[in-house]
């Protein structure tokens, strides 16, 4: 089997390594830590009949789409089209992220428990909006945001502008408790639940500071209710597959919920339609069962043939280490100097590029460093540890990675 993964970061390079012990990996357009895996190829994602043409080249069976945007854009659509196989729902379904009133609807239709909502085009339906459900301020922009598109606040000025920067946006009440990320690969009508990570989305120490992609991660997680998948998969998961269908657009991929454990219950954050990033690189770390067969089976809707995933013991963490100024304007072109990956730690490339023969900063979150351990603080030293091998003077990360929130 060949496979072709679509995409250039943290995620992508977390499903290489894990698709490359099954086949023959290509990778468009990758990056240095992809490079070493699989064959690279200078293609736009997001260009439906690119992205055909090299299937077609390098006969892939299994195309996998990482990123939100070629999803969006019907790359899905187009490589089923052409009769090939593809990991990745259609546009029509990849509006669940690309819309977040879009998905606001469909949740309601589904009778999926969500935040209450408003979608806002102009400054007085944003004023009133934020009068409605006060302090802290949910304003999220409609559209794709890679990862930087929600600003939760108490400055009612700063969700004001971020709702003028961003244009239509949905404002919505702030739903307490802890959050967490569940991942479910679904074939249209079967789904198969990942294990549940936590990832920490606030760029500095103790959550302050402005919300990012993501600044690490963890799993499992041990202080979860023992139900807490099957409620899920049962109240959100399943009534989504269902409405998804029942429109006409099942949902064959990776369905991403992010979710809020409130004093009122489980309550859904946002979808996303693809591999959430870095929850992604702790969650495939743990996971034993080969990726490419499961992947394979839901974009032929054949999980339900498949037997139970199988997990490592122990725990993952990622902490990411990104480039100063982010999540604003990120410094790039540091020159970075890594360690060398074991069994129990390794780096993940995110935002990084070759340049003069020499391995470089090219993003805001620029590398992840996983770390294995028989348990969550084992694994948290394991991840640090390797840290502190890594030459890049320009970078930073958080130092409480790991410890539950």
């Amino acid at each position: 089997m060949t496979i072709l993964l679509l995409g250039s970061g943290g995620r992508e390079h977390a499903l290489g390594r894990a698709l490359a012990t099954d086949a023959p990996l290509h990778i468009a357009p990758g990056n240095p830590g992809l490079a070493s895996l699989g064959t690279c190829h200078d293609v736009e994602v997001s260009d439906k009949a690119a992205v055909v043409a090299l299937a077609k080249e390098i006969g892939a069976d299994l195309v996998v789409v990482g990123p939100e945007a070629p999803l969006v854009a019907g790359v899905g659509d187009a490589l089923r089209q052409a009769g090939i196989a593809c990991f990745g729902p259609s546009a029509a379904a990849a509006e669940l992220e690309g819309s977040k009133a879009f998905a606001k609807q469909v949740m309601r239709d589904a009778g999926v428990p969500t935040a209450d909502a408003r979608v806002c085009a102009t400054a007085e339906e944003v004023a009133a909006a934020l009068d409605e459900f006060g302090a802290p301020y949910v304003v999220k922009n409609d559209g794709l945001a890679a990862g930087k598109g929600v600003v939760v606040t108490e400055d009612r000025q700063v969700a004001a502008e971020h709702a003028a920067a961003c244009g239509r946006v949905v404002i919505e009440e702030f739903l307490d408790g802890p959050e967490v990320s569940l991942f479910a690969i679904c074939d249209g009508e079967t789904a198969v639940p990942l294990l549940p990570a936590q990832d920490f989305k606030r760029v500095g120490d103790g959550d302050a500071g402005p919300n990012t992609g993501g600044m690490g991660a963890y799993c499992p997680l041990s202080w979860a209710s023992e139900g807490l998948v099957e409620e899920v998969m049962s109240k959100v998961v399943t009534p989504m597959l269902a409405e998804m269908r029942r429109r006409g657009t099942p949902f064959v991929g990776l369905l991403y919920a992010g979710l809020a454990l409130t004093s009122r219950g489980v309550r859904v954050v946002e979808f996303n339609v693809r591999f959430g990033d870095p929850e992604t690189q702790a969650v495939l770390a743990l996971l034993a069962t080969p990726l490419g067969d499961v992947l394979t089976a839901a974009a032929r809707g054949e999980l339900a043939s498949l037997p139970p995933l199988e997990w490592r013991d122990g725990a993952a963490v990622v902490v990411v280490e990104a480039a100063k100024g982010y999540p604003g304007t990120p410094v790039k072109g540091g020159v970075i100097s890594l360690p060398a990956d074991d069994v129990d730690a390794w780096t993940i490339h995110a935002g990084t590029a070759v340049e003069d023969g020499r391995l470089v900063a090219a993003g805001g979150r620029v590398l992840g460093i996983v770390g294995l351990g028989a348990d969550l603080e084992a694994a948290r030293k394991r991840a640090y540890a390797h840290l502190e091998q890594v030459e890049y003077a320009d970078g930073f990360h958080r130092t409480d990675i790991g410890i539950p929130h």
